[in-house]
């Protein structure tokens, strides 16, 4: 390969590698496919091209994108007509020397481009046919190659990866909208539900000690009052969740508006005359701080309602350098902080929810002068100390599109930490989307037409070297397969009706260099393989014990009291002296 050959593959891999980099992050439709025709336009040296989507049952196509060719944008044409028409009749690639030889044009003879030549390539799903490419020639001399036309496949297959992406996600997102309606709707009865029956339970067992008390000749009073605060405080529960303010909190709303909804429920609910202040210039908070600012504030207006006997009470944002405090005044009762902490009139929760995020409470109260809460927490949660770190990144690759919805949406529910940056259903696009991208772990179904898993593997690591790969079980995969998986250095195994939980273990615990088997799947590749035990010390086999149950490095040291390093060591060494050179070879050789 000459310099000048070097060059031009450099700077087709950047373009490629910048396309790909804006499909990991963006789900809009325009801007990407936008992205994809200018960049493949520019690499081959001209100005003017357009990209079509092609819809088959109507036999006609539609420009989504128009560069410099008459802003034809969002026009339907007959798929007799034009370059497409072509691209669609021929179903590979075609060239023109002139666009005069085009049947039944759009671009009229006395236009420049009429004359030179032009270039359409099929946009391709799987064996279907949903668009294509085309490429207008910058000059009268210039004329298009196979090379050429190699060179815009590439960039129609990202086209085709952005089309099946945008899709599958506005489809998710629907079906993720009408999920969360219904989740909803079915916890805010749940919780209805919930509160309301232990209330009514609680006055019917206060009754039923103020009947008892009447006939034992003892006054009645004492549990009649406990009954009356008991119905109050359901009637209460019953006005929050008409008001929509449930444990769900946010709820989509920012802060500042769902405290204001807290304030409006207390007006509704006493004779309490409530305000709302806020200090400083909003900053943004981690959705962690967010909730815990607003469960600080719910539980320290319940208490003001349920024990203070005040006649105002006043909440108070301030956004400082560091940090958001929240302040809530009340000209109640008061009492005795100490006693209060013992007693447990929710304080003690207050503390622990600031500690949650690093954050800390501070609590002055006089009996008779009311009562001071303030909770200073950082912008961004510090749970145990460790800052928010970046998202891992995750290509999924499976040929049935519920599938990948599915597993998209229950690692968005259980790992907010982890960015599903593609999704795949094809071997080609898969290896090229991991070269591109360079995730962190590879979610694979083991049942992918056009290649066996060692063959898969040994291509999407060739890719990808550092990345790990788990493999989705799907029913019907002979055992003997999965032991090629295996064998071929799969770091993890699910099943296909893993729970969202156990995904989300297995994607973080691969990104962490473990090895995961979770469910039976120890049991279905037969266990660990036999090693005499009089080579292994009693320690070594309380290791392999517990890496037969599927533990990972961690819990087997948790569980024996010693440290990971010392886990890792004992895991070499019955490796060693099972002859094995991993812990997947390990299952494989079972």
């Amino acid at each position: 390969m000459t310099q000048i050959q070097a060059r031009e593959r450099a700077s087709v891999d950047d373009a490629l590698a910048a396309v790909a980099n804006d499909l990991a992050g963006e789900f809009r439709l325009q801007p990407l496919l936008e992205k994809i025709l200018r960049s493949a336009v520019e690499l081959l040296g001209c100005h003017s091209g357009s990209l079509c989507l092609i819809d088959q049952v109507s036999h006609t196509y539609r420009k989504e994108i128009d560069l410099d060719e008459g802003c034809q944008t969002g026009m339907v044409f007959s798929l007799e007509e034009g370059c497409t028409g072509a691209v669609a009749r021929a179903g590979k690639p075609v060239i023109f020397e002139r666009y005069g030889q085009v049947r039944n044009g759009h671009i009229r003879p006395d236009e420049p481009r009429y004359g030179r030549a032009v270039i359409g390539v099929p946009i391709t799903v799987r064996t279907s046919m949903i668009g294509a490419c085309i490429v207008f020639a910058a000059t009268d001399e210039q004329r298009f190659g196979a090379a050429d036309a190699q060179l815009l496949q590439r960039f129609a297959t990202h086209a085709a990866i952005a089309i099946a992406n945008s899709r599958l996600h506005e489809e998710a997102s629907e079906r993720a909208k009408a999920a969360a309606v219904a989740s909803e709707r079915e916890r805010s009865m749940l919780e209805v539900h919930d509160s309301i029956g232990r209330g009514l339970a609680t006055v019917a067992l206060r009754i039923a000690e103020a009947h008892a008390a009447v006939s034992h000749g003892e006054d009645p009073l004492p549990a009649l009052t406990q009954a009356q605060q008991a119905a109050q405080e359901t009637m209460n529960s019953g006005r929050r969740a008409v008001w929509g303010l449930g444990p769900a909190g946010l709820a989509g709303r920012p802060l500042e508006e769902s405290i204001g909804l807290e304030l409006e429920w207390v007006q509704a609910t006493s004779d309490l005359a409530a305000t709302f202040r806020v200090f400083g210039d909003r900053q943004p908070l981690s959705r962690n701080v967010e909730t815990q600012v607003l469960r600080i504030v719910q539980e320290s207006l319940t208490n003001v309602v349920q024990h203070a006997r005040a006649s105002g009470v006043r909440v108070g944002l301030v956004y400082g350098s560091d940090g958001i405090a929240v302040i809530v005044e009340d000209d109640g009762c008061g009492f005795d902080p100490d006693k209060g902490r013992r007693q447990g009139v929710g304080l003690p929760g207050l503390v622990a929810r600031a500690a949650q995020v690093g954050g800390r409470v501070r609590i002055d109260s006089t009996p008779g002068w009311g009562t001071r809460i303030r909770a200073d927490l950082p912008y961004r949660a510090a749970l145990s100390g460790v800052a928010e770190s970046p998202r891992l990144r995750v290509v999924l690759v499976h040929p049935l599109p519920a599938m990948r919805a599915g597993l998209v949406r229950m690692l968005d529910a259980s790992e907010p930490g982890v960015q599903v940056v593609a999704e795949v259903a094809d071997v080609g696009p898969a290896v090229e989307a991991v070269r591109l991208l360079r995730p962190d772990v590879v979610l694979v179904g083991t049942r992918l037409p056009g290649a066996g898993g060692p063959e898969l593997v040994a291509a999407l690591r060739a890719s990808a070297a550092s990345a790990g790969v788990v493999a989705v079980i799907d029913p019907g995969t002979p055992e003997s397969e999965l032991r090629d998986w295996a064998a071929a250095g799969v770091r993890g195994f699910v099943q296909a009706d893993v729970d969202a939980m156990t995904l989300g273990r297995a994607v973080i615990g691969v990104a962490r260099g473990d090895v995961l088997v979770f469910g039976g799947m120890l049991a279905q590749l037969g266990g660990l393989p036999a090693v005499d035990a009089d080579r292994l010390t009693g320690r070594e086999v309380e290791v392999r014990s517990l890496l037969e149950q599927g533990l990972a490095d961690k819990q087997i040291a948790s569980r024996l009291g010693i440290s990971v390093k010392t886990v890792e060591k004992h895991v070499s060494a019955i490796l060693r002296k099972g002859g094995v050179r991993s812990r997947t070879e390990l299952l494989a050789r079972a």
